[in-house]
């Protein structure tokens, strides 16, 4: 290679889950592997919702471009969600289509903050937003995310970490990699912090459909001046099984989507046209079988938690939700890599270690149990116990 690669780019570290791939030994096995690297659900798209992809493919114009916010029909469906999620009025026009939360998250960055500026994120924190922040040249100014009396990060931490070229925080919740879900006290208090120096929320709600409870996560939306400060991001991946068919949202006040609306125009131009199409008749029709996915979910929740509680386990679970479990691992003093890459070769359990999701995470493993079926838990614990005979 000749010629020169950016320094920002070389920066990054290469994409967490094909590397942690790589550590699966090859060839023929006396066991399965209990895969619990990547946050994907296990099951497939509903069987009806599979239908209605096959019926829109064939229908005439739906290969060519939509609105760089997406359709009108998907906007108003998901704002009107999003309205009952919170007990608020969303308007269609506060709301973006994206070609998933990622690119929702680059596009809310970009729009708010230049190279040299900097962000607020607690650690840890989940790598694509790292990663994104680093080739963009924009600087972190990490938090805890969590403390011996708290699963959350702190209004204090945050308000001691801002500085003059401060542009935004970025919270994860329910978080992504520890699982925790944050109180609706403590958002609103990040919110408060934010609007008083008039700086950006990015409120990262991707796991939103996975908590435990029916009341809103946070009165945000309730707020008049809410758009003045809060960027709020969504994926639909995650419920409704589409990781592949790529689509998120940003809810956020019309100017700034103005603003993103230009980075997504040259990254994408527009989001997939199917799979909103698809989206519009999952927010109508499913949700019977999301309400069951939902209850699935929690079963896999309450089984790992019940497997961690097992005599003689060394790995202490700190925190659970969502689709993660983030452990602390028994090895004092080996890299989390280390234990990771031990657990993939020799005992078959595929899983991130701490170091992918930012610094001081070395006593961390990150469990992702979404495809995991609950009956699995034992024999995962039974790998685990192994591991502690050295």
């Amino acid at each position: 290679m000749t010629y020169p690669i950016s320094e920002l780019v070389a920066r990054v570290e290469a994409p967490p889950i094909a590397e942690a791939m790589s550590w699966v030994r090859q060839g023929p096995r006396n066991r399965d592997l209990i895969n619990l690297c990547q946050a994907v659900p296990s099951y497939p798209p509903a069987e009806e919702l599979q239908v209605e992809f096959g019926r829109i493919a064939r229908e005439p114009g739906t290969g060519g471009y939509t609105d760089i916010y997406g359709l009108a029909a998907l906007r108003a469906a998901y704002a009107a969600h999003l309205g009952a999620d919170y007990g608020a009025v969303v308007p269609a026009d506060h709301v973006a289509i994206t070609t998933g939360c990622n690119q929702a998250f680059a596009a809310a960055v970009m729009a708010v903050a230049r190279a040299g500026d900097e962000v607020i994120i607690p650690v840890p924190y989940y790598f694509n937003h790292q990663m994104w922040l680093t080739m963009l040249g924009i600087g972190m100014k990490t938090i805890p995310a969590f403390a011996e009396n708290r699963s959350h990060p702190s209004v204090e931490d945050a308000a001691a970490a801002i500085g003059p070229r401060t542009k935004a925080i970025v919270l994860c919740t329910p978080n992504n990699p520890t699982g925790a879900i944050y109180p609706a006290d403590v958002i609103s208090g990040f919110f408060e912090l934010a609007k008083s120096h008039g700086i950006a929320l990015i409120l990262d709600e991707t796991y939103k459909d996975f908590r435990p409870h029916a009341e809103p996560a946070h009165g945000l939306f309730q707020r008049a001046d809410w758009q003045d400060t809060l960027i709020q991001l969504y994926s639909f991946s995650k419920v409704y099984a589409l990781a592949g068919y790529r689509l998120g949202a940003m809810t956020a006040g019309p100017g700034l989507l103005f603003e993103a609306a230009k980075v997504l125009d040259c990254m994408t131009i527009c989001p997939p046209q199917i799979t909103q199409h698809g989206v519009i008749y999952a927010l109508r029709e499913l949700n019977d079988w999301k309400r069951g996915k939902l209850e699935m979910m929690a079963g896999r929740l309450a089984a790992i938690r019940d497997a961690f509680g097992s005599t003689g386990l060394a790995y202490k679970l700190l925190s659970s939700g969502a689709y993660f479990a983030y452990v602390r691992h028994p090895f004092r003093g080996e890299a989390s890599k280390s234990v990771a890459m031990r657990l993939a070769q020799e005992y078959d359990v595929l899983c991130l270690p701490g170091s992918m999701f930012g610094p001081g995470q070395e006593d961390y493993l990150r469990l992702a149990f979404a495809n995991v079926d609950a009956k699995l838990m034992a024999p995962l614990v039974e790998r685990l116990v192994a591991t502690q005979v050295r």
